[in-house]
């Protein structure tokens, strides 16, 4: 799944430019991340760069986001990045959490040290407006195919399932863990679409009720974040020629 419409072509060598030399955070997503590779899985990577912010003194401005240069490669710019985790994106909140990480220069690493200020009481909006969208779409693969998708059923059962705990405990945990064998049965349509439906709906109803008795903040601490931002790039405007 593409995140966000890909760089125009004309941006092209610039904006691969900005992910060569400017990337702050790098990581394995996908089934890898989530425990839930096998044999032929892709390799989804994911990143942040920082645009130099002489780049934003011009008319024509940095990229917010970047498909490539490699394959299954997407990257955001810091600034966006940091707007759609305080939104509660669960693609960019998952990317944050990312058990593989695979580069953090200083500015990488400050970020993710920020994990927690991303975090608040939207992600049940988020997680499960998303959920419920999914799932009308497995549903009309049913009525249509006489079964759904049954990858993508496993990934939205998946994202249930992170998004209860993550209510419950504060804490975001990527890799499915001893939920792998469960979940792949599913992926490998050997569970019946009635009892995955009947999980679907327990996980968003368990949801609900986390979402009143847990221990995160009703909003994200977006001064924290800002704050952040504004040292960035003043740093990177003082290190301009």
């Amino acid at each position: 799944m593409r995140p966000e419409t890909p760089a125009t072509p004309e941006m092209s060598t610039t904006a691969e430019a900005l992910v060569r030399d400017h990337t702050v955070y790098a990581c394995v997503m996908g089934s890898r991340a989530f425990g839930l590779a096998t044999q032929g899985s892709d390799t989804d990577r994911r990143g942040v760069f920082l645009a130099p912010t002489p780049l934003f003194w011009r008319f024509d401005k940095p990229p917010t986001h970047v498909e490539g240069p490699g394959e299954e490669q997407f990257s955001w710019e810091l600034e966006r990045f940091c707007e759609l985790a305080l939104r509660a994106n669960p693609n960019i909140l998952e990317c944050l959490h990312s058990p593989l990480v695979e580069y953090a220069d200083d500015t990488g690493r400050e970020l993710l040290s920020l994990r927690g200020a991303f975090l608040s009481r939207r992600v049940h909006e988020t997680f499960t407006r998303y959920a419920r969208s999914q799932r009308r779409k497995l549903e009309a693969d049913v009525r249509v195919h006489g079964a759904p998708r049954w990858k993508h059923a496993m990934h939205l059962v998946r994202l249930l399932t992170s998004a209860r705990d993550l209510l419950r405990t504060g804490r975001l945990t990527i890799d499915v863990g001893e939920h792998r064998e469960p979940l792949l049965a599913i992926k490998r349509g050997e569970v019946p679409w009635s009892e995955v439906e009947a999980r679907m709906i327990r996980l968003e109803a368990e949801a609900e009720e986390a979402a009143h008795a847990g221990p995160l903040p009703a909003e994200p601490d977006r001064r924290r974040v800002e704050d952040f931002l504004i040292h960035v790039r003043r740093t990177s405007a003082l290190r301009a020629p």
